[in-house]
Order: structure tokens, then C-alpha cells, then sequence
């Protein structure tokens, strides 16, 4: 219940409404009270003392107040929804917006599966819960208590016989209410691993279908899922006993009242009118309790789903400003200093990605990282724009930490091509302008030209308002990356990360695209990480890494000279001997400068 009272404050904009909701039930309850009431006036008044006009006049009275009780359901009804809905709306809202603040490290323990589920069946979830408490679950227990204290006004000594079945009834409810919950949780989190299986699967699908693993995967899946209808069947095997022996805890309570009423009346003790609207009673009691049954179900859901909202809610992110966080100056050259920089990624005692690395990169500087996988090229420029948080050391930006700049002047600041090309739904021109939204069309063209796009761009069939499919599905993986360089480009950057960016384009292609940008992005410091030793020949500096240290750094002639790890790598790709001369005449002296 704490969980729900946690996400009260996305009911109080429409508190006024969730009032008026909660009047208008109240009063329907009043009316549905009164019936039984009538009932008995009818059957002792009316028809007991032959009288047709009580039974007209209190029949009519019957009808007028269901004419106005079905209105008042009719408003409760649509104003329940507006409200339910629009929580549901800022919900999602809220929760879209905290995953937005998240840093990597959080993303790296929230999957995408988890985050999917909470942000949709968890939130409908709560909704349902909101909307049900605005109806029939605020409706049941004001009619059980408002018909109990006429139970007992009607008849004192039936309501004494009926209280042990009304308290074991309610105890019954109450442990399944305790007994549901745990098992709606369990059911979200085998649902959390079934939806993170179909997230990788259809976004991996390719993949699936090239290493002839689709029936491992559905063996997986299939897994998943009986996990889940194994949950589901026996929460709801429990859920389908209650309905049954709630009913016939009401058929033991009519025969109760049916026998000592009946022995009552016949001493001269009861009317027919007072067993008539007892019974009622009792039915109006007993019937909430079934409903309860269902409603229990949708709050033990609520409670598990608004527990897991809670936990994404309060999820503080692991990267944050500080208060006194400042801006970088518009003068900011672009200075980048890492002093005894180190990281390890966040986990049980996890080995060192970074180490002792001490390296300036000054303004207008384009210095390539070099190394085997694994060396730590990717995870050191993740750390310049902050996606994580060095562990140890720090970084310097124009001789101001980098952990004491706002977030948002930081990223401004710097353009992003990772490793992994993301492409959005939409058109080409969007997506390239995606970083500077009031990018104009010459900027877009003169971005997309220097990525070598421009060309390619042209001969689509709209060109730039060509419609990108999802995850630009069709487009080739070197269209992408160049789509990807022209957006980094487009926000006129001070510092340029390039994320083994051209690592789907052709040698000659990524000649143009370097000549390219080196015209236009004069003054900017560039970091370069690649696998290909082409990428990093003109650099003016080139840095190695190796397990997470560097193991050298200079110009390429330098480090041809100097440096075993480089040679190799040079040879390796290039085919020449370690001091550099090409032994294969082709590419080695197209790259040889």
C-alpha cells in the first residue's frame, strides 16, 4: 500500500475531479441503501396493509432514485477515467523523462526489456488500480459497512448470528489479498525476462537468421514463456478458488438469515419486510466481498507494478550535477587534460578497463587511440563527455574538471559519432539535423557533403526527406555511418568523438571524409578511436593502448620506429616490414605518407 501512497502526487492535479468522483459514489451508495429500506415499507406498509398507495408512491420513488443513481454512476464513470487516464499519461511521462537521466552505469543494470514493461503494463497497472478505487473499490466497502450498520438496525440478533461468517469472509479476503501480491510480482518479473528476450531477438533478428539460431532461440523464448504461464496459471488457480467459496459463504449466510429470521417472525419478533431487506443487506454486504475477489487481484497487481515504478522513480542516476556546477566560457577552446586518469566498470570486484593514463590533447589537436579490443580505446573517450565517471585521476576541460561542468553545457560542446550508428525513424534531413533542430538546409548540406553523404543522399527517392525505416533497416551500414558523422557535424562542434566511425566505409571514402574534415572543422580537438590503421595515419598524434594502459604515443613515423605493438599492427594490416617499408606495393604506398 506504501508503494501506491508513494505515486499519490500524480492524482493531486486532478484532485478536484477524483473529489467529485468520490461525492457522486458516496451518494450512489446513499440510493443503493435506500432500496432495501423501500423494499420493506412495500412488503409491510403497502402490501401487508392493503394499502396501493404506499406501494405506488414508494414504487415511483424506487424508479426516481434509479433514474438519478444511473447519472450519477454515468458521471463517476467518465470522471474515474479522466482521471485513471491522465495519471497513466504523466506516468509514463515521468518515467520517460527519469530513464533520460539515467548515465550508462544505470542502463547498464536496468535492461531494456524491465524499462519497456514499467513504462506499459506497469503504469496500466497503476491506472487500473486508480480507476477501480474511484469506483467499485471505494463503492464495496462504503456498501459492506454502510449495510452492515443497517444489518444490525433492522435486526440486532441476526447480525450477531451472521458476525462469525462476516469476520472469517473477511479474514479469508484479507490473507488473499497478502497471499496475491508476491505472486503478481513474481508474474512482472518473469514478464520482465520474457519481454527482454523478445526486445534482443527482434532487434537482433538478423543476426539470429545469419548464424542459423532461430530454434535456439525459440527454445529460449519458449522457456521464458512457460516460466510466465507457469506464474500465471498458479496465481490464477488461487484466484479461481476465492470467487466460489466466497459464494458459498453468501449462500450460508441467506440460510442463516432465512432460519432464525423465519423463527423470529413466526414468535411475532420480525416482519416479512425486515427478513426481506436483511436478506438484502446481507446480499449488499456479501457481494462486495466477491467483487473484492477481482479488485484484489488489480490492487495486488498495483502494488507489485507500483513497486517497480518506484524503483525506476527513485533510481538516483549515477552521473549528476553538482550545485555549484558551472558553464564553460563561449571562448572555451577545447583543452582536454587526463591526469592519472583510471575506470572499472561497476560490479563484484571487476579488473581495472583503465589505468594511469596521462595525456593532453591540445586545441585543434586530432589524436587517434590504437589497440587491440579490449584495450580500452572506446571506455576512455566515453569518459570526456561523461557517460561514465572516472574512478579514479580526473579529466580536465580548459583546466575545469569535468565533473564540476553542467551536463548540459558539456554535451553541448562536444559531438558524438559512436561506435554503434543509431538512426531514428523519420527523414534523412531529421535525422541530421536531430542535435541542432534549427539547422537550416544549407548547414544540412554542407554537413552531409563533408560525410560524403551528400551524394548518395541525392539519388534516394525523396533524397533528404527520404523516410528512414527503423533502426535504418534500409540503408547500407556505411550510408549509416556517414548519416551519422553529418548529424555530429551539424551541431558545430568544439571537440569531435569518432567512434571507429568509419569503420563501414570503404578506404577512399574515408580519405574524402577526413580531407573533409579537416577543412572544416579547423580548431576543433578530434578524437579518433579505430581499428584500422589507415584511419589514424594522419593524425597528429597517435595513442596505443594496451590492457588499459598506454603503451606509446607519438606521430605515426614515431611510433613506426619506436613502437613493437604498433609495427605489428601496422604490418598486419598494411603488409610491410616492422620499420615501415611496403612490401605490398598497393595499399601500403596509397597510405605511406
Amino acid at each position: 500500500m506504501d508503494q501506491i501512497l508513494k505515486l499519490a502526487p500524480f492524482v493531486k492535479p486532478y484532485w478536484k475531479r477524483a473529489v467529485l468522483a468520490l461525492v457522486l459514489l458516496t451518494a450512489l451508495v446513499f440510493m443503493d441503501l435506500a432500496i432495501p429500506r423501500l423494499i420493506q415499507r412495500i412488503i409491510d406498509q403497502g402490501i401487508g396493509g392493503n394499502n396501493l398507495q404506499v406501494v405506488l408512491r414508494t414504487s415511483l420513488l424506487m424508479l426516481a432514485i434509479s433514474l438519478v443513481s444511473t447519472l450519477f454512476a454515468i458521471a463517476n464513470n467518465v470522471l474515474s477515467v479522466q482521471v485513471a487516464e491522465s495519471l497513466a499519461r504523466d506516468l509514463r511521462d515521468a518515467l520517460f523523462t527519469r530513464i533520460q537521466t539515467f548515465s550508462f552505469a544505470n542502463l547498464d543494470e536496468q535492461k531494456t526489456g524491465q524499462l519497456m514493461v514499467r513504462l506499459t503494463s506497469d503504469a496500466t497497472a497503476v491506472q487500473r488500480v486508480v480507476m477501480i478505487s474511484l469506483r467499485i473499490g471505494t463503492r464495496a466497502p462504503l456498501l459492506m459497512v454502510g449495510s452492515l450498520i443497517l444489518m444490525v438496525s433492522t435486526s440486532p440478533g441476526l447480525a450477531l448470528a451472521l458476525l462469525p461468517l462476516l469476520l472469517s469472509t473477511a479474514a479469508l479476503i484479507v490473507l488473499f489479498v497478502i497471499r496475491m501480491e508476491p505472486l503478481f510480482r513474481l508474474v512482472q518479473q518473469k514478464l520482465d525476462g520474457l519481454n527482454t528476450i523478445l526486445q534482443e531477438n527482434i532487434a537482433g533478428v538478423r543476426l539470429v537468421k545469419s548464424f542459423v539460431r532461430a530454434d535456439f532461440e525459440g527454445e529460449r523464448f519458449e522457456r521464458a514463456n512457460e516460466a510466465y504461464t507457469g506464474r500465471s496459471v498458479r496465481m490464477l488457480q488461487i484466484v479461481s478458488t476465492m470467487s466460489p467459496i466466497l459464494t458459498l459463504c453468501v449462500n450460508i449466510g441467506v440460510v442463516i438469515v432465512i432460519w432464525a429470521g423465519g423463527l423470529q417472525s413466526v414468535r411475532g419478533q420480525l416482519t416479512v419486510g425486515q427478513i426481506v431487506a436483511f436478506t438484502n443487506y446481507l446480499l449488499t454486504t456479501m457481494s462486495p466481498l466477491i467483487m473484492m475477489t477481482v479488485l484484489s487481484n488489480i490492487w495486488a497487481g498495483g502494488i507489485a507494478s507500483a513497486k517497480r515504478i518506484n524503483e525506476v522513480l527513485e533510481t538516483v542516476p549515477a552521473i549528476r550535477d553538482d550545485a555549484d556546477a558551472v558553464a564553460l566560457p563561449d571562448s572555451s577552446p577545447g583543452r582536454l587534460v587526463f591526469e592519472n586518469v583510471s575506470f572499472r566498470y561497476a560490479g563484484e570486484n571487476p579488473e581495472p578497463v583503465l589505468e594511469g593514463i596521462d595525456l593532453t590533447v591540445e586545441p585543434g589537436q586530432t589524436v587517434a587511440f590504437l589497440g587491440a579490443t579490449g584495450s580500452g580505446k572506446s571506455t576512455l573517450v566515453n569518459l570526456v563527455p561523461r557517460f561514465y565517471d572516472v574512478t579514479g585521476g580526473r579529466i580536465l576541460l580548459d583546466g575545469i574538471d569535468i565533473r564540476r561542468l553542467r551536463q548540459d553545457a558539456l554535451l553541448a560542446r562536444i559531438g558524438i559519432v559512436p561506435q554503434e550508428t543509431v538512426l531514428f525513424s523519420g527523414t534523412v534531413r531529421d535525422n541530421i539535423r536531430y542535435g541542432a533542430p534549427g539547422a537550416g538546409d544549407d548547414a544540412v548540406f554542407a554537413a552531409a557533403r563533408a560525410a560524403q553523404a551528400h551524394e548518395f543522399i541525392t539519388t534516394l527517392p525523396q533524397g533528404y526527406d527520404t523516410h528512414i525505416d527503423e533502426r535504418g533497416t534500409n540503408l547500407s551500414g556505411g550510408q549509416k555511418q556517414r548519416i551519422a558523422i553529418a548529424r555530429a557535424l551539424t551541431t558545430q562542434p568544439r571537440i569531435l568523438i569518432l567512434d571507429d566511425a568509419t569503420s563501414s566505409v570503404d578506404v577512399e571514402t574515408e580519405t574524402k571524409i577526413q580531407e573533409a574534415l579537416a577543412e572544416r572543422l579547423r580548431g576543433c580537438t578530434v578524437l579518433v578511436v579505430a581499428q584500422r590503421i589507415s584511419t589514424v595515419l594522419k593524425a597528429d598524434r597517435i595513442v596505443v593502448l594496451e590492457k588499459g594502459r598506454m603503451a606509446a604515443e607519438g606521430s605515426h613515423r614515431e611510433l613506426i620506429a619506436a613502437c613493437p605493438i604498433y609495427q605489428e599492427i601496422f604490418a598486419s594490416q598494411l603488409g610491410s616490414d616492422k620499420m615501415g617499408e611496403p612490401t605490398a606495393s598497393g595499399a601500403a604506398r596509397e597510405v605511406w605518407p
